[in-house]
């Protein structure tokens, strides 16, 4: 069985560029639209001034990562500028359990890594409007050197080049606009057969005594 169909949430992805706005859509989305939430991932990477563990990221040393990763508890992990993130299976079950829909803020090779586990999970890939509104987005943070951005701006033409992998494609170029696509898709998983039976169960066994 799929595991999607154990749970009352809803797992989906959401992979982008650096830069490309996903955080502050993401966030956006969670304020407006309630029982969804954004799944924290475990990094070995230092923490980031402002940044609280447990809330940002369950930050964690490489020995720790790697045991965890040996006993088999990340649903999906990866190497991401010399530092490792994953995913705790335990963690999203519970979420999912309580009726959450949990976002998956990953990239491509962890998408492919959830599906080949998971099965048929909705995947969004969210796209700057061009590159320079992309590189002009970076510069704009004030947090790295020259040699990151150019790092990053790498990156993100290997990111971008796997938006057909998903199966919702967002260009945040005005953010409101962007933001009304997110939440429609959120708000479309919600209308599925396979929710709406759960959610109105006494309604619709009434309708097949009725109708029987």
């Amino acid at each position: 069985m799929n595991p999607e169909q154990l749970y009352p949430g809803r797992l989906y992805i959401v992979s982008a560029p650096s830069g490309a706005g996903k955080t502050s859509l993401v966030k956006a989305l969670c304020e407006r639209l309630e029982r969804v939430m954004v799944s924290v991932s475990h990094t070995t990477r230092t923490p980031r001034p402002g940044e609280t563990d447990g809330l940002h990221y369950h930050f964690c040393s490489m020995p720790a990562f790697r045991q965890a990763l040996e006993q088999g508890a990340f649903l999906e992990y990866a190497e991401v500028f010399g530092n490792y993130y994953g995913t705790s299976r335990p963690e999203l079950e519970r979420q999912l359990a309580d009726g959450y829909d949990v976002i998956l803020e990953i990239d491509w090779q962890g998408a492919r890594q959830v599906r080949a586990v998971w099965g048929d999970v909705p995947g969004i890939f969210i796209l700057p409007p061009g590159m320079a509104a992309l590189e002009a987005r970076l510069r704009a943070r004030a947090q790295d050197d020259e040699a990151v951005i150019r790092n990053r701006m790498l990156a993100a033409c290997s990111e971008m080049s796997h938006f057909d992998e998903y199966d919702y494609l967002i260009v945040n170029e005005h953010f409101d606009t962007a933001l009304d696509e997110l939440l429609a898709i959120f708000r479309s998983g919600r209308l599925r057969l396979e929710v709406q039976r759960q959610r109105h169960a006494a309604l619709l066994a009434m309708i097949g005594r009725l109708c029987d």
